[in-house]
This record gives structure tokens, sequence and C-alpha cells, in this order.
């Protein structure tokens, strides 16, 4: 039985826009995991293991969910975090702010 993680990832650092944001993804718990003792990477007998970023995506929560009932996955849905954003100006940045301590 695999078991997946339905979630809608955020968006980088980088990005400006709203391109990929909205877009919902499986990911692939993993948990045959081992150490190689020869070069000290992480190794796994999980083909789903590097699925990772080239995952499957889709349009909405929904039909992830279908996706994945549809295979017979025990799936969880993470939520998505929406941060919550202080309106304010440039002139801010340079505002006084009292003595430094």
């Amino acid at each position: 039985m695999n078991e997946v993680i339905i979630y809608s990832p955020a968006r980088t650092a980088t990005q400006q826009g709203s391109g990929k944001v909205g877009r919902w993804k499986i990911n692939f718990l993993s948990t045959q995991k081992w150490e190689n003792p020869l070069m000290g990477w992480t190794s796994t007998g999980d083909p789903y293991a590097n699925v990772g970023e080239a995952g499957i995506s889709f349009d909405s929560e929904e039909a992830a969910k279908a996706f994945a009932e549809k295979h017979g996955w025990e799936y969880e849905v993470k939520k998505r975090h929406t941060p919550l954003l202080k309106p304010k100006s440039y002139a801010d940045n340079f505002k006084w702010k009292g003595p430094a301590n």
C-alpha cells in the first residue's frame, strides 16, 4: 500500500508571479531508506523515492484525491498555509523606530 501526501507547493523565494501557485502535487512517502556505508549517501529501495518535483501535478485538490483513491493509495492532505502580510509602504523602511538598545 502506497502512502502519499497531497499538497499545494508554495512559491520559491525567487518567484514573483503566480505561475505555478494553485497547483496540487502528490508526493510519495518513502520509509525504506538507509545510509550507504561506502559513500555515506542515503540509499533507498523504494521506486517512488525520486519522483519528488517531477511528480504528478493536478489543477485541484479534488482531482488529486480522486487520482489517489482510484489507485488505492492512502493519502493525507496538507492544507495550504497563507501567510498574513501586513501592508506597508516603502517609506516604512526608513521610519524612526526609537533609540537602539
